[in-house]
């Protein structure tokens, strides 16, 4: 009997001791969780359980839609050590694009998308060449940028009266509706229910593969209580979120958007050739390009699909609106760029992910959303995520000095 109570002891003794090692070890990557954490209980209790509503919920994603589309592409510009400041202008000049393609040219939203797509990809592809050809810093090419497509903006909104409201059901829907469901009206969305019990189940299934995939290879995982609890935690916070959009109007059309450029992007960065350049070109580019990494041409990627990026993020900005005005896109970049650095892109590259982005997406949106309910002054607001970005930027560059 005594021999149990003392491998009983021994076993809660290692997990406690297992579970500091991994706090300790990983705190860079998953500070994010826990401020986003902290923002959300913060506003649940100041806005008297407002901030966590399905209807705000629901606005939380809309809001975060065209950020999150902004910041992944920002992520892989980041890891090349490279800068992109025209995007948020580039998001409005395409969304006013999409604008006048739709109601004053009379184009259906099935040309128009790709139509607006592909101008994103010839300005990316323009701004690219200026820095991987001409040899103009990122900085100053897309500073010019910014200026040139501000420009464009107010000139192409002006001549049409300023802003240009978009009445297509279609394309107003992409950041304003709501997946369909089975049948007639449900008390519960089925769809999104659906949807999130194979999401569960397919996090669940990657995470025991990966698990799987280090032990064949002798590598140190946690240990299998650790494990199990890990994945029973990010299973019920899916269901919770799913149950919770499913008792409104479901999971938007917008959070669809997103994942699947998420899981795109993701799948790039970590199962490509073209995703460890990236990493390898922002670790160091000089070793890149003596392995043979034709660096410029990746570079030159990054640029393009940040443009094709920012048309979305534009048509997602105007859809939500129903408009186009002449002052969409201002500060798009700020958030974006705000977005990696807290989702735990280095300062000095080559390291980055777009899960991670994602997530510090949701603290600059839930900061600037939970601040609304509570009502507070629109310049203050900037002051508060001017000192969350640079506390988080000065924890990575810290923890990474230490570790």
């Amino acid at each position: 009997m005594a021999e149990i109570n003392e491998t009983a002891v021994e076993e809660k003794v290692g997990l406690g001791k297992e579970l500091l090692t991994l706090a300790k070890k990983n705190l860079r990557d998953y500070m994010m969780y826990i401020v986003l954490i902290v923002i959300i209980a913060f506003f649940t209790s100041r806005t008297d359980g407002k901030f966590i509503t399905a209807l705000n919920i629901s606005n939380l994603f809309n809001q975060a839609a065209y950020v999150a589309v902004l910041a992944i592409g920002m992520t892989l510009i980041l890891i090349l050590r490279q800068i992109d400041l025209s995007v948020g202008y580039v998001a409005g000049f395409s969304g006013a694009i999409a604008a006048i393609l739709l109601e004053k040219v009379g184009l259906p939203v099935g040309l128009v998308i790709p139509l607006v797509l592909i101008v994103g990809l010839l300005i990316g592809l323009y701004q690219g060449v200026l820095v991987t050809r001409v040899g103009v810093p990122a900085f100053v090419a897309t500073l010019a940028g910014m200026f040139i497509f501000r420009g464009l903006l107010g000139v192409t909104t002006s001549k049409l009266g300023g802003t240009i409201v978009i009445k297509d059901e279609i394309f107003i829907a992409l950041n304003n509706g709501f997946i369909p469901d089975f049948g007639g009206a449900h008390n519960v969305h089925i769809v999104t229910m659906i949807i999130g019990i194979i999401g569960a189940c397919m996090v669940v299934y990657s995470q025991i593969k990966a698990r799987r995939n280090k032990e064949k290879y002798n590598f140190k995982v946690v240990s299998l209580p650790i494990f199990i609890t890990m994945l029973i935690l990010i299973s019920a916070v899916i269901m919770i979120i799913v149950t919770v959009l499913a008792r409104w109007k479901g999971i938007p059309w917008s959070a669809v958007i997103v994942g699947v450029i998420l899981l795109a992007y993701n799948f790039m960065l970590n199962k490509t050739k073209l995703g460890r350049y990236i990493y390898g070109i922002g670790g160091n580019d000089q070793a890149a390009e003596l392995s043979g990494v034709n660096v410029k041409n990746v570079i030159l990627f990054a640029f393009c699909s940040m443009g094709t990026l920012a048309a979305l993020a534009g048509m997602l900005y105007s859809s939500r609106l129903s408009s186009a005005t002449p002052s969409a896109g201002a500060a798009f970049e700020m958030d974006a760029i705000a977005s990696s650095y807290i989702g735990g892109v280095a300062v000095s590259g080559g390291v980055g992910k777009v899960t991670n982005t994602i997530i510090g997406t949701l603290v600059i949106v839930s900061l600037t959303n939970g601040m609304n309910l509570m009502g507070v002054d629109t310049f203050m607001q900037y002051v508060v995520k001017g000192i969350i970005f640079i506390l988080a930027v000065a924890f990575d560059v810290r923890t990474r000095r230490n570790g």
